[in-house]
């Protein structure tokens, strides 16, 4: 999905392979959003929900009303206890201005979205602009010094990290959520209950002529099969063909393309016999609509959820989400606050997103990667 970049937060003028740091925590003071909780998630599809993306502006929730009630409270405490005090700190929560900018993937800028939200509670000074052209037009915007950082559905490929070193343009990756690809189908399809990765290959891979379910198992009705799902520029498509077709970008053709998830709920609502995919954090905002099937990666059918992505089960579908931030940006003290500040709180900043939190593992080594990249001591 292509969109202009949003400013988000408060009083704002209108404008989109894991690894593991010693959880620092900033020398100051701040507001922790949610206390952390390590266990596994065992949240099924009917409990993920991906925050609807139906306008510019930022869905705003009870928790995050209460937020900014905490903090307002909190800054007048401050300033009626601490007034003689407030010189003497190293001042960097009022200090901190600035825009940062980033663009990428649509599945991701909820999460950035969200992160820029809460961090615009504690520093309102600082202006976070997110924008969406899918993860390979982020790339382009970041390998040309255009935005701060990149979200991203997939990993930087070979030549998008050429494209960056030739244009001097040095940067980490970080783990920020997880999140699953969910094949879904019309909520009528009560014989396509699991597919297997070879069904979906047969379907999905180049060249290929199926279009009818008959002809994907003899089991199945004569029922004209209708296809919907992202288009080029998508990560979600880069994963989905690598991983089903055994090559990125290498898909047939003659289905329906689209960067927004809306139009692929309704073209596999609209059919009886059409499917589709997208990420399983879109499937509860669809309930009713579309329904995800399971799928067989060799060791039988496994349904979508928190639990099958974080432990493995759910393959060859379950992924990371990322962020690229560049080290020239992570020089600035707001764009190295935020990034800390964006790992330090995944947990609220997936749950208000509506993603996956990263496991304590996939969060040390991001904290580590941003206190390294950014000389912190």
């Amino acid at each position: 999905m292509s969109g202009a970049g949003r400013n988000v937060g408060r009083n704002r003028a209108p404008s989109e392979a894991v690894e593991p740091l010693a959880a620092r925590r900033s020398p100051r003071v701040h507001l922790r959003l949610v206390a952390r909780s390590r266990a596994l998630p065992t949240v099924a599809v009917d409990d993920i929900v991906r925050r609807p993306q139906k306008g510019p502006s930022v869905l705003r929730t009870t928790q995050l009303a209460r937020s900014a009630s905490l903090v307002a409270a909190l800054a007048l405490a401050l300033t009626a206890c601490g007034g003689a005090d407030a010189g003497e700190g190293d001042g960097d929560d009022t200090a901190l201005s600035g825009t940062i900018q980033i663009d990428g993937s649509s599945t991701v800028a909820p999460l950035s979205e969200a992160a820029a939200e809460l961090f615009q509670e504690e520093h309102s000074g600082v202006n976070v602009v997110v924008g969406t052209s899918g993860t390979g037009g982020g790339f382009k915007k970041f390998c040309a010094g255009e935005t701060d950082i990149s979200d991203a559905s997939r990993p930087i490929k070979e030549e998008e990290a050429a494209l960056c070193k030739q244009n001097g343009i040095a940067y980490e990756e970080l783990t920020v959520a997880n999140d699953g690809l969910a094949v879904v189908v019309n909520p009528e399809n009560d014989w396509a209950t699991c597919l297997t990765v070879e069904q979906l290959k047969k379907i999905w891979e180049p060249g290929s002529k199926v279009g009818s379910w008959k002809q994907v198992d003899p089991a199945f009705p004569d029922e004209p099969l209708k296809l919907f799902g992202p288009g080029t520029d998508s990560g979600t498509f880069d994963y989905f063909t690598g991983e089903v077709n055994g090559e990125e970008g290498a898909s047939r053709t003659d289905y329906q393309p689209s960067e927004d998830d809306n139009v692929v709920v309704q073209g596999v609502q609209g059919s009886k016999g059409a499917m589709g995919y997208f990420g399983l954090s879109y499937v509860q905002e669809n309930e009713g609509a579309v329904k995800a099937v399971e799928v067989d990666g060799g060791d039988g059918c496994v349904a979508p959820s928190a639990e099958t992505v974080l432990d493995g089960t759910y393959t060859p579908l379950g992924r990371p989400l990322f962020i690229y931030i560049s080290d020239k940006a992570l020089a600035r003290p707001e764009v190295k606050e935020f990034t800390t500040f964006y790992i330090e709180n995944d947990e609220s900043i997936a749950e208000q997103a509506l993603y996956i939190p990263l496991s304590d593992e996939q969060q040390q080594e991001s904290l580590d990667k941003v206190k390294s990249l950014s000389g912190t001591p």
